[in-house]
């Protein structure tokens, strides 16, 4: 439990930090960002903390002294959690660190890296969320898994996105065999609330309905091909057996005046 509010904080084990080894540095800090956040750390990783004044100043007071000793544990949590979280190769770089505020900013400023690389690595997502767009052959599912990638390294790198631009650019970037869909979306939900996940369930749901009328007539057509295949097979095989009754009955014939000629002879 925090010790000031009473409120119990999210248990975890060290197994549970995922474990960064130089790539995908915007997926990991985001999850570590979570597990700081859960145990009340991320102020301490944003803000840091100052060390105490020299003795001898007469402004440092016990409440200042309490206070500092409750942020060098929170400190020591995580730092503790950092070094979980990065493996034998990554570690040697905030090895002698003793704040988890620089530890991370250590981290960031390697992986992650200026503000003006941050900068133009925005500037490229930005772009890719404009230009997207979901292609006739794409399935809802997999279309989404692109845009939450591409929004979820926006965020990674510290920009936002307001929910119901994510909802309004989805609804203009889905092919044209949606646009009823789309046209029912607008006029009877309210963007602003819609959330992407809301949105995504009733495009799959609308995306599973048009699949199964469209496999309607495909079954049909089949079952149409196999009768026509059928009726020609049968009427073949009946014309087959009736060219051999009449060859056989011409056959007979023949024998027949065979024998009326010996017959007159």
């Amino acid at each position: 439990m925090d010790a000031k509010s009473g409120d119990v904080l999210f248990s975890y084990s060290t197994n549970q930090v995922p474990i960064f080894n130089g790539e995908h540095y915007d997926y990991w800090s985001s999850q570590l960002m979570t597990i700081f956040i859960s145990q009340d750390l991320w102020d301490l990783i944003e803000d840091g903390f100052q060390d105490p004044p020299e003795t001898g100043n007469s402004s440092w007071t016990d409440e200042n002294q309490k206070e500092y000793k409750e942020k060098l544990k929170k400190n020591a949590t995580a730092l503790r959690i950092t070094h979980h979280g990065v493996s034998k190769s990554i570690y040697p770089g905030i090895f002698g660190v003793k704040k988890a505020k620089d530890a991370w900013e250590v981290l960031q400023k390697e992986f992650q890296g200026s503000n003006k690389a941050i900068s133009v690595k925005l500037q490229n997502l930005w772009r890719d969320f404009d230009n997207l767009t979901m292609k006739e052959t794409e399935s809802v599912r997999d279309f989404n898994s692109r845009v939450a990638k591409i929004v979820n390294q926006i965020k990674g790198y510290g920009d936002t996105i307001q929910e119901q631009k994510l909802v309004e650019k989805i609804l203009r970037s889905l092919p044209q065999k949606f646009d009823h869909v789309v046209a029912a979306i607008e006029e009877s939900k309210d963007l602003s609330v819609l959330s992407m996940y809301e949105l995504m369930g009733s495009l799959e749901a609308h995306e599973g309905r048009m699949s199964r009328f469209s496999s309607q007539p495909l079954e049909q057509a089949f079952q149409s091909k196999l009768n026509v295949s059928h009726n020609k097979f049968s009427k073949e095989e009946q014309g087959k057996r009736g060219g051999n009754y009449q060859k056989k009955g011409q056959y007979r014939k023949g024998r027949g005046n065979f024998k009326e000629g010996q017959d007159r002879g």
